[in-house]
């Protein structure tokens, strides 16, 4: 039965983080002139709910190195913050399952900056093949206006895309710190730190309570995205990050935008364009060029990797 278990744990992963992007979709309606105050109140509640967790299940419930909050400090900069300020005012101009294809750039991103950044890790030809075809997906999904462009305005999926290189350098960045830090605890604070760095982001851009119209819409969009999206759903990751590993964990960025893009046409009533579905091909090829030994060898133990049928 833990074969299934697990099966069925990343199933749900890839549905609820695929489903997250429609409900920030649902709840910008309310939060339409305070995008960024709507990622920083998610934080807050989730952060709550981790923190708590920590503290009872884990036997180092904060950080106590220099090191130790310096990688906390970059997962609450780039992992929480940059990430989700980009994330949610690029979604105001961009549809969920647009969002989740491009967001699906961050394992190829994550391989070419650590390839950049760590030494002895330069990419092999089918690897830089690889990372040109994933951002030649994100140009296939996006079409740029060049006009647009060259006049400073940024499109729906330009942000989503700097939300995954916020996304992808953070974690390169974080496996340059040498600290002993419980994942659960990083993760944690990160969004502790996270939080605070968003809400100082959105009072820079001029957003205030005062503009938010509380409607349930939103209330339950910020619960989803707080309780299951953020809360669970790490949860969920960390558990099945020990037993499947970090291959089989970023194939869920490749099943969620099924997800989105599925429950943004039941919900929201978006379509998918012919454009969408052929960038999340070509990114995905991407994906594969640049780990295709690491896929093949987990495949191979795939029964083993998923634990003993008990």
């Amino acid at each position: 039965m833990s074969r299934v278990r697990n099966l069925l744990a990343w199933l749900f992963l890839s549905a609820v983080w695929g489903t997250a992007f429609m409900a920030i979709k649902a709840g910008l309606d309310a939060f339409a002139n305070t995008p960024v105050l709507f990622a920083a109140v998610r934080y807050d509640l989730a952060s709550i709910l981790m923190i708590g967790y920590v503290v009872v299940t884990v036997n180092q419930w904060r950080p106590e190195t220099r090191s130790e909050w310096g990688l906390v400090l970059v997962g609450g900069a780039f992992m929480i913050a940059g990430y989700h300020a980009f994330l949610f005012v690029g979604e105001l101009s961009t549809t969920s399952a647009v969002a989740a294809v491009v967001v699906s750039l961050s394992p190829i991103l994550t391989t070419g900056f650590a390839r950049l950044m760590l030494p002895g890790k330069a990419l092999s030809r089918m690897g830089l093949v690889g990372l040109g075809l994933g951002l030649f997906g994100v140009i296939i999904i996006s079409q740029p206006n060049l006009t647009a462009l060259a006049e400073s305005d940024l499109g729906g999926e330009l942000l989503v895309l700097m939300a995954a290189v916020s996304f992808a350098l953070g974690s390169v960045l974080a496996t340059t710190i040498d600290a002993e830090l419980p994942i659960e605890t990083m993760e944690a604070w990160s969004m502790i730190l996270g939080a605070v760095m968003l809400h100082a982001i959105s009072l820079g851009v001029g957003e205030g309570v005062g503009a938010v119209d509380w409607t349930l819409e939103g209330v339950l969009a910020l619960a989803y995205l707080s309780v299951v999206a953020s809360a669970l759903g790490f949860l969920i990751y960390f558990d099945l990050l020990e037993k499947l590993g970090p291959v089989e964990i970023n194939l869920v960025s490749y099943a969620a935008p099924l997800w989105a893009a599925l429950t943004g046409w039941l919900v929201l009533g978006e379509s998918v364009s012919v454009a969408t579905g052929v960038g999340f091909l070509v990114i995905f090829a991407g994906f594969w060029l640049i780990k295709r030994e690491a896929i093949a060898q987990e495949l191979a133990g795939l029964p083993a990797l998923l634990g003993p049928d008990d």
